[in-house]
């Protein structure tokens, strides 16, 4: 690996390109949600807030993966860290906490518990 890969700048890079996709993935993987709500007749606001809670996760599971095919899973830890320094410039989505599995998981369960709690709401 050249000294350019891990460089600020490269790092820059990688942060803009996950912000962008940020949105389109976003709307990816919570169409499936907002379909199921939709069957359920749930509220608006409760569907879009539970479709961005499920869709959360598998983003931060794809952008992590963007991650560590642009450094490799031996130096992914230094853009994190470079994350950590920067957090309120590039790395506002990417606190280390994001991409733990367990709370990507927690984001899932209490989405469709928000799902469920809806539609037995309507009754």
């Amino acid at each position: 690996m050249t000294k350019s890969e891990l460089s600020s700048k490269n790092y820059k890079r990688i942060s803009v390109i996950n912000w962008i996709l940020t949105v389109p993935l976003i709307i990816l993987f919570g169409w499936p949600y907002l379909f199921m709500a939709d069957f359920f007749n749930l509220n608006v606001t409760l569907a879009y807030m539970g479709a961005f809670l499920f869709a959360t996760p598998f983003m931060l599971t794809i952008l992590h993966g963007h991650v560590t095919m642009a450094l490799g899973a031996a130096h992914r830890h230094l853009y994190y860290q470079w994350m950590e320094e920067n957090s309120l410039t590039y790395g506002l989505l990417f606190h280390p906490m994001f991409i733990s599995t367990r709370f990507r998981l927690i984001l899932v369960i209490v989405s469709l518990i928000l799902l469920v709690g809806g539609w037995l709401i309507k009754f």
